[in-house]
């Protein structure tokens, strides 16, 4: 099994960043950092035209977790700022922090 470094997600949105969902690139996957990083802008470029703003980023994937992440966690900015990490449904983690409403979740 080959091991992920990297995951690009790619979000489109509407003008006013309201509405925004996960955009499929042909290449998602990346052994290295700097793969993921160098193809971002082409993956852009690939979905252009699917949403009015379009905004990207490399998630690290930790190796000793990776066959355990089932979950991107997202929420996008007013700003257009794309904050994202992956998660593991099956750990539990405390928080009093009130969540955004504009968080979406995805199934991978």
């Amino acid at each position: 099994m080959e091991h992920i470094a990297a995951l690009l997600l790619v979000i489109g949105c509407s003008n006013t960043m309201a509405d925004c969902r996960e955009l499929q690139v042909p290449v998602s996957v990346f052994e290295t950092a700097d793969q993921c990083v160098a193809e971002r802008p082409f993956a852009m470029g690939d979905v252009q035209g699917q949403a009015q703003r379009i905004v990207a980023k490399c998630l690290a994937v930790d190796p000793a977790l990776e066959d355990d992440y089932d979950q991107i966690v997202w929420n996008v900015r007013a700003d257009g700022t794309l904050d994202a990490s992956l998660a593991i449904s099956n750990v539990v983690m405390a928080s009093n922090a009130v969540r955004p409403e504009k968080d979406h979740l995805s199934q991978q």
